[in-house]
Formats: structure tokens, sequence, C-alpha cells
């Protein structure tokens, strides 16, 4: 099914739904204030929203900011109706949704509920206290944006703030901690650090455009976790020799033209143009300790109410993967878009709209 079949079949079911009132788009205070405009930030506005409360979704990029930053023609490793949000039936040509199947969706979705986001927006400071929370945020042009809010929802996701190596020369131009379209890299030595689903991803696509991939692992052997259609493609290149991959190995540092690794042999030094950290990604536990929230010693887990959601902090609630705190890989899009209804179920007790 051609891409533009697609979206007209969602414009047609968007125009059997009924669609919800938002607070106008130069309003200040609002009854819900949602920092994150992500898959979950988004469904905790709309089930905010289908209760009668008012509405405000910040974030500090764009909408669904980090499925824009997946790679350019990336699958979803899932079945699209496990993406769907607001009762509203994700329509794709394929078993598996594309990047841009998935970026046109969530627009319609928004479109759809009239969602009031204040992109490019970032909010620096909560303060204030239950029923009456201060928000402040800056835009691009470093202007302040005042909010007031009876409530705050913080879905922020982790994939902004990257793992770091802490190795000379991760500061280089040439080193990228996310990876999004394989063209640049064409005819280049490139090195891939990591053994998950980024970074076999990343090796497997690189090669197949014509670049020279060397995998980079301190595991014994590609983590258990890579997808089973993903992890026997890339053993399949390596025993082939079509990408050379060093495990038991990290990288001791980065130069311009060359890349120094230490394997079980010793140190080797190695011809390389780029590298790609592909070694994870965390939440913003400073952002969340300065608003008060509690996070647990080991996995930094913010303290909440598991039913609500509701963080130690009254009046804020926590939502999608920042939950997991850093098990990440607990909480995707497909169980973290029902946290709004967990988290308006208890809003609906909390405010009269």
């Amino acid at each position: 099914m051609p891409e533009f079949f697609v979206a007209e079949a969602l414009d047609k079911e968007l125009d059997t739904l009924p669609k919800a009132k938002t607070v106008p788009r130069h309003e200040m205070r609002t009854d819900v204030l949602v920092i994150g405009a992500g898959p979950t930030g988004l469904a905790c506005a709309i089930e905010a929203l289908k209760i009668g409360l008012k509405v405000i979704v910040v974030d500090k990029g764009c909408l669904v900011n980090s499925l824009f930053h997946y790679p350019v023609g990336m699958l979803f490793f899932t079945t699209p109706e496990l993406l769907e949000i607001g009762d509203i039936p994700f329509t794709t040509a394929q078993q598996k949704p594309t990047r841009e199947e998935a970026l046109e969706y969530y627009r319609k979705v928004t479109e759809h509920y009239s969602l009031d986001i204040r992109q490019y927006e970032w909010v620096k400071t909560v303060m204030g206290e239950d029923g009456d929370f201060a928000i402040t945020a800056t835009d691009r042009a470093g202007r302040p944006h005042d909010y007031r809010a009876k409530k705050v929802i913080v879905a922020t996701g982790y994939y902004d703030l990257s793992n770091k190596l802490e190795i000379p020369g991760e500061d280089l131009p040439k080193v990228s901690h996310y990876y999004g379209e394989p063209h640049p890299y064409y005819d280049t030595d490139v090195m891939v650090i990591g053994g998950k689903n980024s970074a076999a991803i990343a090796a497997l696509d690189l090669w197949r455009h014509g670049a020279r991939v060397t995998l980079v692992y301190r595991g014994s052997q590609l983590h258990h976790h890579v997808k089973y259609w993903i992890k026997p493609d890339l053993e399949n290149r390596i025993k082939a020799g079509e990408i050379e991959a060093y495990f038991n190995s990290f990288v001791q540092e980065i130069a311009i033209d060359h890349v120094v690794i230490i394997t079980p042999r010793g140190p080797i030094r190695l011809k390389n143009d780029f590298v790609l950290a592909m070694v994870g990604y965390h939440p913003d536990y400073d952002f969340l300790r300065s608003m008060g929230i509690e996070l647990s010693d080991e996995q930094h887990r913010p303290v909440c109410d598991p039913v609500s959601l509701e963080s130690n902090v009254r009046g804020i609630y926590v939502a999608g993967v920042i939950v997991a705190g850093s098990r990440t890989n607990e909480i995707f899009i497909e169980n973290g878009r029902f946290h709004g209804k967990q988290i308006a179920a208890d809003l609906k007790i909390k405010i009269k709209p």
C-alpha cells in the first residue's frame, strides 16, 4: 500500500472520532503540563483531555523528537497496533511500520486532538507545590516562557542523553552517539562501538551501503537482546569477514585518523574515518532530582506510586521509560503508552475540570 494511501486511510479513521477541546495557544496557565512530546507524553495529554482537563505539552525538541532521530528508513521491531495511542488505529502498508509512517501517525493524532504542543522549549525548572506549580522553559532564542499548572507529568524519555565512553578523542567531530543514514559513510572506515540493537543495525546498514565496518564490543559475543532476525545476519557477515569484529575489547583512544583498541591480544591501532559510539542512553537524572523526585540507589528509578505513577513529590507524575530508571529496556512505547490512563484515573479524582 503506497504511503499516501496509508495517510488517506488514517485521515478517514480520524474523521469518525470525536475531537477534544484544548487550551488556547497563548495561554500559559493549565490544569496539566506534560514535559515531553514523545508517544507516552502525547498519550498522557490525550487521556487528560478526555476527562475534561486543560493540557499543555512542552518539549525541547520537535514532536516525537526521539523517533525523528531514529535512522532514516528504519523499521520498528513491533507491529503498528502496539504503537497506537488515543484509540486511533495505526494504518500501515506492511507488517512492521517504518519511521516515516510513525512520524505521520503521531502528527495526525496530534492534529486530531488539537494538542497544544510547545515545541523547542526546554523546561529548566519546576517549582512550587501541588496545585500551583511554576514551570520555566527557554526557547531556541534563549527567551523564557513561564507556565503555571496544577499538575505536572514528566515523560522526558532518555534518548537525548547518550552514555559516554569517557576516553580521549570522544569530542572529535568524527564521533557520534547517533546513527542517521549510511550515505555520508560510503567508502570510509567506520568503527561501531557496542553490541546491542542500535550497534547491530548501524553496522549492517553501513556495510550494505559501502562502508568498511569494524565492530568493537566489551562482551564475548553480540548481546542476547539483539533481535532474532538481526543477530544471525550480523554474525554471518562477521564470519564471512565482511564486517571485522573485536569482542572482549574496548576503545582506549580516538584520534583524527585512527583508533586504538585494547583486545585480548593487546592494543591495536586501526585506520579510521568515523566512530559511532552506540553504547546506550540514560534519563536526565539531574532534572528529576531538581524537582525533588527521589531515585533508587542502584537503578535510579523514580520513587512513585505504582498505580497512579505520582512521584514522592505530590502533584508530579512520571511516565514512560523514566519509570524504569537505568533499566531502559523494560519500558517501550508498547507499554509506556498505557501510563496516560493510569495517571488520568488519578487526576480525575484530584482535579475538577
